[in-house]
């Protein structure tokens, strides 16, 4: 594993080093043609700038620099992406092809509800295979993604509870192994959170949401399954106790691609929960395209769900924009528009080539391969919580004590050998966390090659190899970085190195 010598143009073969377009281009130029500014009175003051010092480039700069820049970017479509909690699995393009269809991709949010009946339709169509798989009364689809999902579903909690005149619940109870999201979430409504502590096990007890329920109590955040990997077994008997004592259950719904035709939250009791669309049905989540998080309702919530929404309306479908007549108890709007119709369609495309019997077998796949994982690795990786996860199995550092050889070494180490690291140092419950999900869109040989891989990466940690890992990654474009010092002191604005004075003759 020698590293290759250093060349005349930084080059390595196909691996080609690429500057930053301010090293390319020049910004004493323009690449286009612009009319000169209509005078203004600048309302910045000091904070004006007489130029942006855009660099320009030509047509073939612009487009060999985003291809360059493209083959330095690790992608699901590369190799196995095992991101804990962030669900990197296969796009079918039939469902980017779908997106793309003229009537989807080329419609506006401000045409003529008379003119977009299609697109209004599938909505509508969705909103009942949503229903279907959740046992939940209603859905909100405007929220844009998971933590916008999380605010609508707790702006209906406060809604309902407002107008029960039960105001001073603010109480919102959240597991220690919870989404950061969702004690921000709650702040962020005016609630108080309090941490409510989970099992040797992993996984929350009934027994303590019971001794702690009180009139101040407005809802529990339950991520189930939940961040350590874990089915929440005592969840009917959570559901009970919140509504025997008049609270509501918040589920967040990350995981549900674990649960798909396996479980439906409606039956264990959940009165609100966001979906990821863009995650457990189509675009790998965090693969940097739009999100999509509409948000279940039970029928006790359901009457408080944010406007707009699509009701069919005799022959055809109509978009309720106002919180008059059957919109009367809604908490109001969310977003501008109907949330995100892209991944609407490439959702709708997903549920609909793989039916109710593919969806479900995609859970259990996903389920499958985390336990492979698991049991592949447990002999040299140590466990979090024993016996069976479910869709991502979760790892922490013991297995490194005494070698000198940190979560971050051994992430970045992975980086060498061709994997995007797992998610490291979350959940923040065990120490040295590291978070594995490998979905259910891998076979059983990238699995093999990515278990062995790591096992030689433990193994070497072992036996006191460290220049593999100190440094790590050796062979990336860029080496390691000093993440705490880029993150307290960055560098917001690029500056012009000073020339190298070049040797007297």
């Amino acid at each position: 594993m020698s590293q290759s010598r250093d060349t005349f143009t930084g080059n390595r073969g196909l691996e080609i080093y690429e500057p930053l377009l301010f090293e390319i281009g020049s910004t004493e130029n323009c690449g286009v043609d612009l009319p000169d500014p209509e005078p203004v009175t600048s309302r910045l003051g000091s904070h004006a700038r007489d130029t942006l010092d855009l660099p320009a480039l030509s047509e073939p700069e612009t487009m060999r620099h985003y291809v360059k820049l493209s083959q330095k970017n690790y992608a699901i479509d590369m190799s196995v992406y095992p991101l804990g909690s962030c669900t990197m699995k296969h796009n079918p393009r039939l469902n980017e092809k779908m997106a793309r269809l003229p009537g989807f991709g080329d419609i506006h949010p401000l045409q003529p509800v008379s003119t977009v009946q299609g697109a209004l339709e599938l909505i509508d169509t969705l909103v009942h295979w949503l229903i279907t798989m959740t046992g939940m009364s209603a859905v909100a689809m405007s929220p844009k993604a998971g933590a916008h999902g999380e605010l609508c579903g707790m702006m209906a909690i406060k809604a309902a509870l407002d107008a029960k005149g039960e105001a001073d619940r603010r109480v919102v109870l959240v597991p220690e192994s919870a989404h950061g999201t969702n004690p921000a979430t709650a702040a962020l409504l005016g609630f108080s959170v309090e941490a409510i502590a989970t099992r040797d096990d992993g996984t929350l007890h009934a027994d303590v949401v019971r001794d702690r329920m009180g009139p101040d109590v407005a809802a529990i955040m339950l991520t189930n399954p939940n961040t350590c990997g874990l089915f929440e077994r005592d969840v009917i008997e959570i559901a009970e106790a919140l509504h025997a004592g008049g609270a509501y259950f918040y589920c967040d719904g990350a995981n549900f691609n674990a649960i798909v035709g396996k479980a439906r939250p409606g039956d264990l009791g959940v009165d609100a929960m966001h979906i990821n669309l863009h995650k457990t049905f189509s675009t790998p989540h965090g693969g940097g395209g739009p999100g999509a998080g509409p948000v279940v309702l039970s029928e006790a919530l359901a009457p408080f769900a944010p406007v707009p929404f699509v009701v069919k309306d005799g022959d055809g479908f109509k978009v309720v924009e106002d919180t008059n007549g059957e919109a009367a108890e809604s908490f109001g709007r969310m977003t501008a528009f109907h949330g995100q119709m892209g991944m609407f369609v490439r959702a709708l495309s997903y549920m609909l080539s793989h039916g109710s019997d593919g969806m479900r077998q995609a859970s259990e796949d996903a389920v499958l391969n985390a336990n492979y994982v698991r049991a592949c690795l447990e002999d040299l990786m140590t466990v979090s919580f024993p016996g069976t996860c479910m869709h991502e199995v979760l790892f922490d550092d013991r297995f490194l004590k005494d070698t000198g050889v940190t979560t971050l070494d051994f992430a970045k180490a992975m980086i060498d050998e061709g994997y995007h690291p797992m998610t490291m140092y979350f959940p923040l419950v065990v120490h040295g966390a590291m978070l594995v999900e490998p979905t259910e869109s891998e076979s059983k040989a990238s699995l093999d090659l990515f278990i062995a891989t790591m096992r030689d990466l433990v193994m070497a940690a072992e036996r006191g190899d460290t220049e593999r890992f100190e440094g790590a990654p050796h062979f990336a474009p860029l080496r390691r970085l000093d993440e705490t010092a880029a993150a307290r002191k960055p560098k917001l604005r690029w500056t012009r190195p000073e020339p190298i004075p070049e040797a007297a003759e």
